[in-house]
């Protein structure tokens, strides 16, 4: 069976196989690789997601996933690394982290815990 998915405007053609409920499900050879990324010098974060290619220049950071938001560890003001993580957003039950794209400083956090967003809201902007 083919399906089309697409993933934050890209599409995707797949093939899927349908299992009888009496097969076994294929196992890995080998565990999937595990990403962590540090927010602001707490815990890991398991799923870092990559600044949304088609971003605002206008120093707007945008969460390229919609979700919960379940953390923002850093607040207005704070100079960020590139990389560091601004918001933690919970989407189908995994948490993934929004992280800084450059340098700079937060001139606004447009996001608090429990706020529910939309893919490509704003979260945060540079001053």
């Amino acid at each position: 069976m083919k399906l089309k998915i697409t993933v934050h405007g890209t599409a995707y053609e797949v093939d899927v196989e349908v299992l009888d409920a009496g097969e076994d499900l294929p196992v890995p050879s080998s565990p999937l690789p595990r990403v962590n990324a540090q927010g602001c010098g707490k815990r890991p974060i398991s799923s870092p997601i990559p600044p949304r290619s088609d971003a605002p220049t206008n120093g707007a950071i945008t969460s390229p996933i919609a979700g919960t938001v379940l953390e923002v560890p850093c607040k207005e003001g704070d100079t960020v690394e590139k990389g560091q993580v601004l918001v933690v957003v919970e989407a189908m039950k995994m948490e993934a982290a929004i992280n800084a794209p450059s340098a700079g400083k937060l001139g606004s956090v447009e996001a608090s815990v429990g706020d529910a967003i939309r893919e490509g809201q704003v979260v945060a902007r540079y001053v």
